[in-house]
């Protein structure tokens, strides 16, 4: 269940192995979910980070897709039911269905502050960033363009980080001699994070230049900040109102809803508490990977969300089925950490692997030539790699196109032909 990077892991480690796989998803593609912030910002179109999962699978005999949701999953009878009521029955179940925003109990917010998931995400927040300066150009009052001019990113992880660092640019860079009212450049920017640093998972010194290339970029860097209260048009921080037309979320993850219809321990975020080798407790036969799974017999800490966990998750229940095919145990997970990266804005990057730590043009570099490998076909790798290019020499962003209804837009071309 998922065609994420769990579910497309497994099921290509088993395609030769002697079953039928059945490979459940509500949507027909897999997105490489790193890159949605390049979309979002309009450096990348969705078919560059986006393949049909029937075409990644096109040439696996043994392998069955369908487009369907799962209402809930029947552990003791060992059915997985659609909201159709049909049931499916299985003799192993590899559930990988991922993560959705959490807003900390707060749901009102969402609305407000847009997060970054899925592909209509990312088209919903490029729609919304590139609105607000079409909006702005036609505001007489110099206040409100000062607010419509104003962004803010709430979560100061990776995805946060990427996100204000590319905003930034594309206000001081790509936008700035194509108005005539508005001076992009005055656009502001502001990266709140509650915790004590931005990029808190990363070594103190890759840390320390990130902050300090954000705000060299022109972007307002508030840590040990925690939001409030988020309404239509501000953000407040403690006593501080923030007035913003553009809210962005990137602040914190909740396991699929899925979980909750098993009836097994869940943790605070919804995540399976899985057995060592990634097991449902008390039913060997389900395994768990990717976001759904709160691991932690390798570290003591949960396994944090990102694609290569995903994977590796995925490739060993798939591992593990084919051992338990031949009468033998599964083994327990063990996960191997191949590092962490973030970038920081144009050519400027920082890279924790470990052994080496990367920081500037050359953590980019190393940033920009790793994601391109991991992305699925060759026409993505060649695409991505030419639009980066392109996007490097020029500061231009190739998919700034404004597209879809939005009834909250003064800005809706009167009809068809766009007069």
């Amino acid at each position: 269940m998922g065609g994420g990077f769990a579910g497309l892991q497994a099921a290509r480690k088993l395609a030769r192995a002697p079953v039928t796989i059945t490979l459940l998803d509500r949507h027909n593609h897999h997105v490489f979910q790193p890159l949605l912030y390049q979309v979002a910002t309009a450096g990348l179109s969705p078919g560059d980070i986006a393949s049909p999962i029937r075409w990644i699978l096109s040439k696996q005999q043994n392998v069955r897709v369908l487009l369907a949701d799962v209402a809930h999953v029947a552990l003791a009878k060992r059915q997985v039911y659609l909201e159709d009521g049909v049931g499916i029955p299985y003799d192993f179940l590899i559930l990988a269905t991922g993560a959705a925003h959490s807003y900390f109990g707060r749901d009102d917010w969402q609305s407000h502050a847009p997060g970054l998931k899925t592909l209509d995400d990312a088209l919903a927040v490029r729609r919304r960033v590139l609105l607000a300066f079409e909006q702005a150009e036609r505001q007489p009052d110099p206040e409100r363009q000062r607010h419509l001019l104003t962004f803010v990113v709430v979560g100061g992880g990776p995805t946060g980080v990427e996100l204000a660092g590319t905003l930034i640019e594309i206000a001081r860079h790509t936008l700035r001699r194509e108005y005539d009212t508005i001076d992009p450049e005055s656009a502001r920017v502001v990266l709140i994070e509650a915790g004590s640093s931005i990029l808190g998972t990363f070594p103190k010194p890759l840390r320390d230049s990130a902050r300090r290339a954000l705000r060299r970029l022109g972007v307002e860097v508030w840590e040990n900040a925690t939001v409030t209260e988020i309404e239509a048009d501000a953000v407040h921080v403690g006593g501080d109102r923030v007035p913003a037309h553009t809210i962005l979320w990137a602040a914190g993850v909740a396991a699929s809803p899925l979980a909750r219809t098993l009836g097994v321990p869940l943790d605070r975020a919804g995540r399976v508490i899985v057995e060592p080798d990634l097991t449902v407790p008390g039913f060997p036969n389900v395994f768990v990977a990717g976001d759904l799974a709160r691991f932690t017999h390798q570290t003591g800490n949960p396994l944090p969300g990102v694609a290569q966990v995903a994977k590796q998750g995925g490739a060993h229940a798939a591992k593990s089925i084919r051992r338990r095919l031949k009468g033998q145990d599964a083994l327990p997970f063990h996960y191997r950490d191949m590092g962490n990266m973030a970038t920081v804005g144009r050519a400027a990057a920082v890279a924790d692997l470990g052994w080496l730590q990367l920081t500037g043009f050359v953590a980019w570099l190393f940033w920009l030539f790793v994601h391109i490998f991991f992305l699925i076909g060759f026409r993505n790798r060649v695409s991505v790699l030419l639009q980066w290019a392109s996007s490097y020499l020029t500061y231009q962003r190739s998919v700034r196109l404004i597209t879809g209804p939005s009834p909250d837009s003064d800005v809706t071309p009167r009809n068809s032909a766009g007069c």
